[in-house]
């Protein structure tokens, strides 16, 4: 089976990893230069670089013989783009896309995408199931107060790599509750210093999400 992945952060590079051991054919794209060439170090030809949002790049690759397309990148728009092509242009028979903001997923079903991950929801459920509700306030507490998980992905040129993060000047009545690092989750704290590709779990009222996300990957 050829396998397309399009995003080269920890997760595509550890679904790569996992399709390589079980023979699978694999081509592992990833735009920025610099974490491509990391890659390539690592994986070999398997890892490429190039923008899957383009054309040519599809192309390149042979996307028309994918037997699958995953988008794992942390743009949900790219995400989209990228399988939305792989099915109508390439016919790819199958797409599977990373959606950073659960509240994406219905878009990205209507709109065609066989199959959609959110580790955000997948963590929320977990902590709605394992959770006991004298040791933290329930998840249905926290629906009806307008909060929500997140995850955020850093990449190289996020503006918070090295500082603290006490020292972030974070929006109202949000909270640092975990920062997955090299595949291990981590209690932060306040004097814990931000690394590239860190993701960092956090709760914040829905309307300070936006203001949120700008201080971890900077205005767009």
């Amino acid at each position: 089976m050829y396998v397309m992945i399009a995003g080269g952060g920890k997760v595509g590079y550890h679904l790569a990893k996992g399709l390589i051991s079980a023979g699978h054919e694999v081509a592992l794209i990833e735009k920025d230069k610099g974490r491509a060439a990391e890659l390539f170090e690592i994986l070999g030809e398997t890892a490429v670089r190039g923008d899957a949002c383009e054309v040519r790049t599809m192309k390149r690759y042979g996307m028309e013989r994918a037997d699958v397309v995953v988008a794992t990148t942390g743009d949900d728009e790219d995400n989209l783009v990228i399988c939305q092509m792989a099915k109508q242009r390439f016919q790819a028979p199958r797409t599977i896309a990373r959606v950073n903001d659960p509240n994406n997923e219905e878009v990205f079903q209507r709109l065609g995408i066989d199959e959609t991950v959110s580790s955000t929801k997948i963590i929320f459920n977990l902590i709605e199931r394992e959770i006991e509700t004298d040791q933290l306030v329930p998840i249905a507490a926290l629906k009806r107060g307008n909060i929500e998980i997140v995850e955020i992905d850093l990449g190289s040129d996020s503006p918070v790599l090295g500082k603290e993060i006490g020292k972030l000047g974070l929006p109202p009545n949000t909270l640092i509750i975990s920062i997955v690092r090299d595949d291990h989750a981590l209690i932060p704290h306040v004097n814990t210093e931000l690394e590239s590709r860190d993701s960092v779990i956090a709760l914040v009222e829905s309307d300070q999400e936006p203001a949120l996300r700008s201080i971890f990957v900077g205005e767009r």
